[in-house]
């Protein structure tokens, strides 16, 4: 029960379809052959990571092409203590950047394929959610 909330805690408001662990969004990926939105955050203390969480992630637009086209994958690095997350999602987190995030960018998104290899990596544009939606079929399909 404990851990179901706090699991329940770190989701993206508005966004039950973010998976917070990536054997999750990997098993997902292949079953419905399609590509990860890996996206590497600090809710908490990164300022174009809470734009790209409001002016992208929040809305309608995004989240109606990611039902369709993406399995996203949230990784959090809250910096505050009344934000931490529970010791066994920090340490998946830390493996994760240190495997897809060695530049320790944020907002660091990384689109990946179902077999885990990166396809192409990006972070946060202005633009709202329609042109940040045509980058991204810009960079699946390049």
């Amino acid at each position: 029960m404990f851990a179901a909330s706090q699991v329940q805690a770190q989701t993206t408001p508005g966004h039950e379809a973010w998976l917070h662990q990536y054997n999750a969004a990997i098993k997902q990926a292949k079953a419905e052959h399609k590509p990860i939105l890996m996206v590497f955050a600090g809710s908490d203390w990164c300022k174009p990571c809470i734009l790209l969480n409001k002016e992208v992630w929040n809305t309608d637009t995004f989240t109606k092409y990611a039902k369709d086209n993406l399995v996203l994958l949230e990784l959090d690095f809250p910096r505050f203590k009344k934000h931490q997350l529970p010791a066994e999602q920090v340490k998946h987190n830390e493996q994760l950047a240190e495997r897809y995030n060695t530049e320790g960018l944020f907002p660091l998104v990384v689109l990946v394929d179902e077999d885990g290899k990166v396809i192409s990596k990006t972070g946060y544009k202005t633009g709202g959610p329609e042109a940040y939606v045509q980058h991204l079929n810009k960079l699946l399909h390049h």
